[in-house]
């Protein structure tokens, strides 16, 4: 088993996806010759698309499409390479439109491109370990103007607040409504963005006042789990293996990433931190934190963090989440659900 696959066990309790073959129902006509298309793909590799025509029809021309964007054509069914280095992780939908007479038809075909970079095991120090509420269900921590922050979830009890992390004392708090479980916040813009979880509503606040100014309804039918943000984009997770870049001005969701270790999906990606280029994030129910490269998707770093779970003693701690990085003292800071401690760490590669 290599590394990257051992390190995946970690994040997920490693479940491999194959590549699937043509969509049900497809016309018989033409079809995509996948016999020599191997069961994962890498950006490395070229997809070379060879088209069967058994009814021997005399063909004009084809066209060729990747993700229904349209990547070249040939005469008659010659050949067509296509490199995958641009794609980005996860199933690529091919289609080739074949022309014959007067007449079209459509031959389809879906591969998985996978991750080949291999995860590096990194290691954590803990440097400082505070107070952490154990009423506080954890959904986001986030640092701003050297102050934490942190947001909870649960109906009824859902708020975001400053906290003296020193102490665990208090500072401001404010309430979402008792109809909203809330998720991450991040800061951005000199506002603060708030998600909640299954009622697929944004909540944008003042960032000095904490005055709400306004909601909004995601444009895509998601939850909202994790948010960070690059300075330009907020990036927010919704419990799969996709993290979705959004506008900050219109609040739409104009792109997204899937996070993959190897061949695996790393799917319920929670809490997410933006730390020097790369994104930190939780994996649901899992003592981990992987780290990816926001433009690929590919997991290249992983924390074992299970190690936390022994300074962990309250009865009803739940899973690690909430990742924070203080810019000042160039530490991490991380918690879990009513866990009683946080900790501040830092990390190094082996």
């Amino acid at each position: 088993m290599k590394k990257y696959n051992f390190l995946a066990v970690i994040l997920l309790g490693i479940t491999l996806i194959g590549c699937n073959g043509a969509k049900k129902g497809e016309n018989s006509l033409f079809t995509i010759d996948d016999s020599a298309f191997p069961a994962h793909f890498t950006s490395k590799q070229a997809v070379s698309i060879a088209i069967l025509n058994p009814n021997s029809k005399e063909v004009d021309s084809t066209v060729y499409f990747v993700n229904d964007k349209k990547v070249g054509s040939t005469k008659g069914v010659e050949k067509f390479k296509f490199e995958l280095k641009d794609q980005k992780l996860g199933y690529q939908y091919l289609k080739a439109t074949v022309y014959y007479g007067s007449e079209w038809s459509d031959a389809t075909k879906r591969i998985e491109l996978v991750s080949d970079v291999e995860p590096k095991l990194l290691n954590y120090k803990i440097v400082n370990t505070y107070p952490h509420d154990t009423k506080a269900f954890t959904e986001g921590l986030e640092f701003h103007n050297d102050a934490l922050f942190e947001s909870t979830g649960q109906k009824g009890d859902s708020y975001f607040r400053e906290v003296d992390y020193k102490t665990g004392k208090v500072i401001t708090q404010v309430d979402l409504p008792k109809e909203y479980f809330g998720e991450g916040i991040t800061f951005i813009n000199g506002k603060i963005f708030q998600l909640s979880w299954e009622e697929k509503t944004g909540f944008i606040y003042d960032a000095k006042t904490f005055k709400l100014e306004k909601t909004f309804k995601y444009d895509k039918d998601i939850e909202g789990w994790g948010m960070t943000n690059d300075g330009k984009f907020i990036y927010h997770s919704d419990g799969t293996e996709k993290i979705w870049k959004m506008d900050p001005a219109n609040q739409k969701l104009i792109d997204y990433i899937n996070v993959y270790s190897g061949t695996s999906k790393i799917k319920a990606i929670n809490e997410l931190e933006y730390i020097n280029g790369k994104f930190f994030v939780n994996v649901w129910q899992k003592d981990a934190i992987a780290v990816v490269n926001p433009t690929s998707g590919a997991v290249e770093g992983i924390l074992n963090m299970s190690g936390l779970r022994k300074f962990i003693k309250h009865p009803q701690a739940e899973v690690l989440n909430g990742i924070a990085y203080n810019p000042k003292t160039k530490t991490i800071f991380v918690t879990g659900k009513y866990w009683e401690k946080m900790f501040e760490i830092t990390v190094s590669e082996n």
